[in-house]
């Protein structure tokens, strides 16, 4: 055992020493721009704090709720709270962006001193699927970036974040389960870091893509919402059961689509009979992870909505916390189910 111990050790060191950490990482990748590395770093402290409170929240007694609601109208857990000041207070410090929106926020942060903002308005979900938190399930973080198109002179205003995915110019997430990861992109393409706690930095783990096969035949959906759902999306989920796909659906999208992403298969979030416009939000949920979709050679799409089949990318929300349907996944499994509308629309 000793030496099977110092084996380990030794392995572990070569990695921490030859890995591109995420700040390594960061400053090439930036391309010398210094305010967006200024941004991703505060991105990054932000994830490490959230991932130490996550951690401790059992034995600091912050699981349950605040007795407080957010502004989608969902119940506020203790680290909903915690996160979101987290996030607000990392990137306020960074001194690079000039307009924030928060999941856990009614109105967006307008950063008005000169002299403390910058030219990036971020959207983010500080803990997304919180709802899981309490029996320790994988919850996250989901962001997007923007540049902003006002005169810097001014006050940043909402129309600088109400743009469609397409001009997004960064996007990520951080999961935080059995490993504290970070996955993000720049627009050319996703990468994917892994938290060693022991020396505090994100190494890298490998640039993702998705399966070229379509990889595992898994579909993910809270199919207890399945008789309020267009009859394609019905139709879909009733051929995956008859083709032999296996049902996975943990209810933290940034769980679902993490698995999606490195296994392939495709997740479902569409709309409803009570929900026209689905439930999760274009913001800080549809466009960061549909960036990530597509950027891995995947395929993000509405389904039916609006009249029409499309992009959510191409989504115009029309408030900070506007929702769309999700469909989103595999080459092979989203034109599956996009071919359903098709014969729909011909019969």
């Amino acid at each position: 055992l000793p030496a099977m111990s110092t084996y380990a050790d030794a392995g572990m060191l070569k990695n921490r020493l030859s890995s591109l950490t995420l700040t390594q990482f960061i400053v090439e990748d930036t391309n010398g721009d210094q305010q967006l590395a200024l941004l991703m770093n505060a991105v990054q402290h932000a994830c490490k704090v959230c991932a130490n409170a996550i951690r401790k929240a059992g034995p600091c007694d912050l699981y349950g709720l605040a007795g407080e609601v957010n502004s989608t109208g969902d119940d506020v857990k203790k680290l909903d709270l915690i996160a979101n000041t987290v996030w607000v207070d990392s990137l306020k410090q960074s001194g690079v962006c000039c307009l924030l929106v928060s999941e856990e926020e009614e109105d967006p942060i307008i950063i008005t001193d000169v002299n403390k903002r910058g030219p990036f308005c971020m959207a983010f979900d500080p803990l997304d699927g919180s709802s899981n938190i309490d029996c320790n399930v994988s919850v996250g973080s989901i962001f997007s970036v923007y540049r902003r198109l006002s005169p810097s002179t001014e006050n940043a205003t909402v129309k600088d974040i109400l743009r469609p995915g397409t001009e997004c110019i960064a996007a990520g997430y951080s999961m935080f389960g059995a490993a504290t990861e970070l996955v993000i992109t720049y627009g050319q393409g996703v990468y994917r870091f892994a938290l060693d706690r022991a020396i505090g930095e994100f190494l890298f783990v490998e640039q993702v893509k998705f399966p070229q096969d379509g990889g595992k035949k898994i579909y993910s959906c809270n199919e207890g919402n399945l008789n309020s759902w267009d009859q394609p999306i019905k139709d879909y989920v009733h051929s995956c059961k008859n083709t032999g796909y296996a049902a996975r659906y943990v209810g933290s999208m940034v769980s679902d689509v993490h698995r999606t992403l490195l296994y392939g298969g495709i997740f479902i979030y569409p709309a409803d009979k009570k929900n026209a416009k689905g439930k999760l939000r274009v913001l800080y949920e549809g466009f960061p992870m549909a960036m990530i979709t597509e950027q891995a050679g995947g395929v993000a799409s509405t389904g039916m909505f609006l009249g029409k089949i499309g992009r959510i990318q191409d989504v115009v929300p029309e408030h900070i916390h506007d929702r769309c349907p999700i469909i989103m996944g595999g080459e092979r499994d989203v034109k599956a189910l996009l071919e359903m509308y098709e014969k729909q629309s011909k019969a």
